[in-house]
């Protein structure tokens, strides 16, 4: 009988165990989980591109995961982040997004200030345990926007006017212009800022004046400006970031689309999940966030197949066209 009540006693004591074991990991569980999620921004949010689909990415997650979140508008500065990463702490966030490079070094300077919030930025380098940076491999984006080009260039000139010299797609447009017509000339501006429309306008005039028939503007601030004076100048364009061919059916070519806003949803259901790495995560065509848009009824059905047929042959095999 004594024994019997030993392992009864023990068996009992197992039980009681588990179930605060158990408890103790859901507890866990919700500690690590999406509470309420902030957003940064460096410009407003009626940009048309960049900014206006980082506050669609937020609305989101509102939606999707039923929780509260937060933004502000025109934080461009290391004390206006530290003021609203304060304000936010305050107000229970424990992830924020951080819409822009600039987020990357200032977030990393006061993370650790902050160990129950995640910070995330775009396109920088980030260490650490609470920290991720979201980098979209603009390469091969950039290079089937410059087949498209390189394809309907009447002039043979191609001007590309982007913000800085470190963007991929750059890089990237002027290998699928050479790769689709060697005959091309590409020519290269660089604004040195995502929103100065009129340092881009400048750019763009002294391009049509070289003969350049098809452009490339590669910045979220000034690409819009720039498809209006192209559509008014009867030359072409391939859109950024967002499909753009509502600006301009036949003027826009094409465009190199990021889906920034579905790339937000995807982290913050990761996040949600305890799934969410730190440090650098890359993102491509093969995880569904970057694609083509609609192509201009100018572009010949068969090209389209053509380019459309290797972006998958891309996806599937990680490799862009080498040779005709």
């Amino acid at each position: 009988m004594t024994m019997n009540r030993v392992f009864r006693g023990l068996i009992l004591s197992f039980i009681l165990f588990m179930i605060t074991a158990c408890s103790n990991s859901q507890i866990a569980m919700t500690d690590s989980s999406l509470q309420k999620v902030g957003l940064l921004l460096e410009d407003t949010i009626d940009d048309q591109g960049w900014n206006s689909k980082g506050y669609q990415g937020l609305l989101n997650i509102q939606s999707t995961l039923g929780v509260d979140v937060y933004f502000k508008e025109s934080v461009n500065s290391s004390e206006g982040v530290k003021t609203a990463v304060e304000e936010f702490d305050s107000d229970g966030v424990n992830l924020i997004f951080g819409h822009g490079r600039m987020f990357a070094d200032l977030f990393s300077d006061i993370q650790g200030q902050y160990p129950d919030i995640h910070f995330v930025s775009f396109n920088g380098y980030v260490e650490g345990e609470n920290i991720t940076s979201l980098h979209f491999d603009g390469h091969a984006m950039g290079f089937f926007g410059g087949m498209v080009a390189g394809k309907m260039s009447e002039s043979n000139r191609i001007g590309v006017i982007a913000a800085f010299p470190w963007q991929p797609e750059v890089g990237g447009f002027i290998d699928g212009v050479g790769y689709e017509n060697n005959n091309a000339e590409v020519f290269v501006e660089y604004v040195y800022d995502w929103a100065d429309v009129d340092q881009a306008l400048i750019n763009y005039e002294q391009m049509v004046n070289e003969g350049v028939d098809v452009f490339y503007p590669a910045g979220d601030g000034f690409h819009v400006p720039i498809v209006e004076e192209v559509k008014q100048d009867g030359l072409h364009v391939l859109g950024f970031v967002s499909d753009q061919s509502d600006l301009g059916e036949t003027t826009v070519l094409t465009s190199t689309v990021q889906h920034v806003d579905d790339l937000y949803q995807l982290v913050a259901e990761r996040f949600n999940h305890g799934e969410l790495q730190s440090g650098n995560i890359y993102y491509d065509f093969q995880d569904g966030v970057i694609t083509l848009g609609e192509f201009s009824s100018l572009v010949p059905t068969d090209f389209q197949e053509e380019v459309k047929d290797y972006v998958q042959e891309y996806i599937e095999t990680n490799e862009l066209p080498s040779h005709h």
